[in-house]
């Protein structure tokens, strides 16, 4: 166990300023992030050293795809923390959950059935790559009358929106927070997104980092991420609010 990074010496930039991850698939089976309980500690011990102290794991919940339920997840989450405290792992693990918003996400919202991050009232959202939410911005609104915060994915992933500041700008004054993936500011989905997350970066929209972690891929580009002077930069120079959900 934990053999694939045994070897790799700790990034000299580390993350531990964030002090929290909260966004990641991190329950073995149930989505397309990890498929064993060995690869959740996998990940799990990579976090750690990349210096994070607490994870809150967001598995999908897209009923076409990944049918999970709230009882689902926090059944997963308790086995993960058995796993977690018997591999003598010194990280925090908590769950939430990643909603695609569709009429399945309705149904849960109108049932108030919804996992939110940490002790917020804030629901991690996220939509199409390719098009924008039909009733995105009813979504958004009903959220907010019935007492949550919307906390919209890695915006900068939604290249529909073509760059367009006052896109964002508008959820934004809907009352929408941002959550940035770390890998798009390494190009790792590609240069139009890493433009867009820096441009994101500088208007000062971003209010948490994730990791968005899936896989020991996505560990070992967070790894190289966590090499370069410019990752400290990011860190040092904006606010993010991830540290207050410890």
């Amino acid at each position: 166990m934990f053999s694939i990074f045994k070897k790799k010496k700790d990034p000299q930039h580390s993350f531990a300023s964030l002090k929290v991850d909260m966004h990641s698939h991190l329950i073995p089976g149930i989505d397309d992030g990890a498929k064993t309980m060995e690869d959740t500690l996998e990940l799990l011990q990579g976090l750690q050293r990349l210096g994070y102290q607490k994870v809150i794991t967001t598995p999908h919940i897209y009923y076409e795809l990944y049918p999970n339920s709230s009882a689902i997840i926090l059944e997963g989450l308790a086995k993960v923390q058995q796993a977690v405290k018997a591999a003598n792992l010194e990280i925090e693990v908590a769950a939430a959950a990643e909603y695609f918003m569709d009429e399945h996400f309705e149904s849960l919202l109108e049932q108030e059935d919804l996992l939110t991050i940490g002790e917020t009232q804030m629901v991690l959202v996220e939509m199409s790559f390719w098009a924008e939410a039909p009733k995105l911005h009813d979504y958004l609104f009903r959220l907010q009358t019935k007492g949550y915060t919307p906390l919209l994915a890695h915006p900068e992933r939604y290249t529909f929106y073509k760059n367009d500041l006052s896109k964002y700008e508008d959820l934004k004054n809907r009352g929408c927070l941002f959550q940035l993936n770390l890998l798009s500011l390494q190009g790792h989905y590609g240069k139009g997104v890493q433009q867009l997350a820096q441009k994101m970066l500088k208007a000062d929209m971003v209010d948490f980092l994730g990791t968005d972690l899936h896989n020991e891929h996505h560990l070992e580009s967070l790894f190289e991420l966590g090499s370069l002077h410019s990752t400290e930069k990011v860190l040092k120079n904006y606010t993010f609010k991830n540290h207050k959900l410890t």
